[in-house]
């Protein structure tokens, strides 16, 4: 029988640090102090020096923080953002839940990222912001988007939420454009135990606006000078971060070598022609949220890898513009013919930092046996895992 490998084990990351996060849940219980607090500012304490950015304002999740981001910066009814048509849901749903009208842009398809020509393309007098999407653990292409967006007099606001740690010419993503948004939801790279995000920035004006607007724009307490709206974290989930985010560095120092390791294997087994490996560009540092391949036979090897008991999962099946919800925005189907493309032939393989050389190679071979090649000797195997 063929070794079973999750997609994510996250009873392979926890358990070592259950009983440091037992004793943290603890101290929140007795303190009685459940929502923000001390718990959280230490946590937003540490965050701030872990990234690198200098205001950090923790939320109650990554939908949360783009939705902060955008109400920061005054985005509202009539204002056009620009974003990526491939991405999660989130990253449109808050600017529409502004009544913001979302303006899709196509993707590089070596990247999955914003395609910056078409980006600097779609900037009308109607647009408010540009909301590049760090897809997978990489970074879009900052300085060309950024370049656009001071041409135009617009903010940039960076959907990091799959990015934490992830570096663009050696500066940390959430620090590069005028606001960042992250999640730590559970199967992110840093996962709370529910639902937790943080916004981040530079500039200590929107730092203090989103701090306000994070609590019902209240300040001082029942006295609302804007209206907010509850993004606030749960001390609980700071405290598990607490725990967790020391050890963030070297979980996705595993990340990047585990995905070196695939690269190495996928060549050994002579699938490179077959499949499309993940790019990672020499001015970026990619933390590999997800490893995605490309495959024209995607659906047929999910259900290969399924029925062999390897993890496997499609981000994204279908993109942004061609969601019902958004019929109205007037997209169909063509409009993004890379983003369509990658919906159909893109799918995320096992990547967590715990996995280990030996559920890599099985994950490779089960590939390569629904392929139909079998170019990989034991020795090659155990050579290319290393």
């Amino acid at each position: 029988m063929s070794m079973k490998v999750p997609l994510l084990d996250l009873h392979a990351q926890n358990r070592p640090l259950r009983d440091e996060i037992l004793a943290a849940i603890e101290r929140v219980v007795d303190s009685q102090h459940f929502i923000l607090g001390p718990e959280v500012a230490a946590l937003e304490e540490e965050l701030a020096k872990l990234l690198g950015i200098e205001h950090v304002v923790t939320v109650s999740s990554g939908t949360d923080a783009l939705l902060l981001a955008l109400m920061t910066l005054g985005i509202q009814a009539g204002d056009e953002v620009i974003t990526s048509t491939y991405s999660f849901f989130a990253t449109a749903g808050g600017i529409v839940r502004l009544g913001a009208r979302p303006v899709f842009v196509d993707i590089d398809p070596a990247t999955f990222n914003l395609d910056v020509a078409a980006t600097r393309a779609a900037i009308t007098p109607r647009t408010r912001a540009i909301l590049p999407v760090h897809l997978f653990g990489l970074s879009a292409d900052m300085d060309p988007i950024l370049a656009a967006a001071h041409d135009a007099g617009i903010p940039v606001v960076e959907d990091a939420a799959q990015a934490i740690g992830a570096t663009y010419k050696s500066r940390p993503v959430g620090g590069i454009g005028a606001l960042g948004c992250f999640s730590f939801y559970p199967s992110k790279n840093l996962g709370a135990f529910g639902d937790a995000g943080l916004l981040t920035t530079n500039d200590a004006a929107l730092a203090k606006r989103a701090s306000v607007l994070r609590t019902h724009g209240m300040e001082p307490k029942y006295y609302h000078q804007l209206v907010g709206g509850n993004f606030r974290m749960d001390a609980l989930q700071a405290a598990v971060l607490r725990v967790k985010a020391p050890h963030l560095e070297r979980w996705t120092e595993d990340r990047r070598c585990n995905a070196s390791r695939y690269d190495r294997l996928f060549r050994a087994a002579g699938l490179t022609d077959r499949v499309c490996l993940p790019v990672e560009s020499v001015d970026s540092r990619h933390i590999f949220n997800q490893y995605v391949i490309r495959v024209p036979e995607r659906d047929a090897l999910k259900r290969h890898l399924d029925g062999n008991g390897i993890g496997s999962e499609i981000y994204y099946p279908v993109p942004l513009h061609l969601q019902k919800c958004f019929a109205n925005l007037g997209y169909g189907s063509g409009d993004f013919p890379q983003a369509e493309r990658a919906a159909l032939d893109s799918l995320a393989i096992p990547i967590y930092s715990e996995i280990t050389a030996e559920q890599q190679q099985t994950v490779v071979d089960q590939i390569a046996s629904f392929l139909g090649t079998g170019k990989q000797s034991s020795r090659t195997a155990s050579s290319a895992a290393r």
